[in-house]
């Protein structure tokens, strides 16, 4: 069977990929950065998560970030066990003081419902206000693309 029509087979279905580049702080030690990157990957190791990547970011240098995580999420109830999952949300208490700034995004997915971006929004307003220790901390370093 050639490639393409084993690709053809397959059942395919919408993923909603989050994306985030960031920096850590000026001061942060290697063993400090070690550990950041262990949380991400356990972050990205969770149930709801297709598949997921943390390394290297490898755009422009003069954008200023070093490191991206990136994560595959089949749909919204998906996304929402995964945004509230404890794994996550414990990860983020001990990762966001190490980061200088996050930049969200681009997101993007191959379900082309033109009110999705404006549901990911909504869901990332309602964590927000029911976390709003997490969104303090979160909230001064985040750009979104």
């Amino acid at each position: 069977m050639s490639p393409s029509s084993e690709f053809a087979q397959r059942e395919w279905k919408p993923v909603i990929v989050h994306m985030l580049r960031f920096a850590f702080k000026e001061g942060t030690t290697e063993e400090q950065k070690a550990r950041v990157l262990t949380l991400m990957r356990r972050t990205a190791s969770v149930e709801s998560v297709s598949f997921g990547t943390v390394g290297q970011a490898l755009g422009d240098p003069a954008d200023g970030f070093t490191h991206a995580y990136c994560v595959g999420i089949e749909d919204l109830p998906a996304l929402e066990r995964y945004m509230y999952d404890p794994v996550h949300l414990a990860g983020d208490l001990e990762i966001i003081p190490h980061l200088a700034r996050i930049a969200v995004g681009p997101d993007l997915s191959d379900d082309m419902d033109p009110a999705l971006a404006g549901r990911l929004m909504a869901m990332h307003e309602e964590k927000a206000a029911r976390h709003p220790e997490w969104a303090a901390r979160i909230g001064p370093l985040v750009t979104f693309a």
